[in-house]
């Protein structure tokens, strides 16, 4: 599978929908035949996740093997699924965005959906731009770390 890469800005609709890029529909296409995806929020960031259907199975396939009556089992399972909607874009290529995700991601009008390989995420664009520059600075600060003890 290709992966989800690029910055994309959208508005959503007054009933709460916002087209996925065409991109990243063909990526999630390309992924099993069909354009399912299971939104998410993130446990990390204030954005939410925009998992290809197959590839939400294989993040949850440790569950599997694991004792139900478990507290690892309970707290595995309740972070994957509790929060995750699965979702198909509509023939126009829109998703709802539940209100339980838009809050959490603090989003308005206009999102951000941004690639980051194996998922997509769908942010507000001045928390995704603050992000990516403390990203960037990060990055930077490794770098300097490293090359200073080499």
């Amino acid at each position: 599978m290709p992966p989800f890469s690029g910055t994309h800005q959208n508005r959503r609709d007054a009933k709460g929908r916002v087209s996925v890029p065409a991109q990243f529909r063909n990526i999630l296409k390309a992924a099993d035949g069909t354009a399912g995806l299971v939104l998410r929020p993130s446990h990390r960031n204030p954005c939410i996740e925009g998992w290809p259907a197959a590839a939400f199975e294989g993040l949850t396939a440790r569950l599997e093997s694991m004792d139900v009556l478990s507290k690892e089992y309970d707290d595995l399972s309740t972070t994957y699924y509790s929060e995750a909607w699965p979702t198909e874009p509509d023939k126009e290529g829109r998703v709802l965005l539940p209100d339980t995700l838009v809050e959490h991601a603090g989003l308005g009008e206009t999102v951000e959906f941004v690639g980051v390989g194996r998922i997509f995420q769908i942010w507000e664009p001045a928390a995704a731009a603050a992000h990516r520059k403390a990203v960037r600075e990060r990055m930077l600060a490794r770098d300097m770390m490293q090359a200073a003890a080499g």
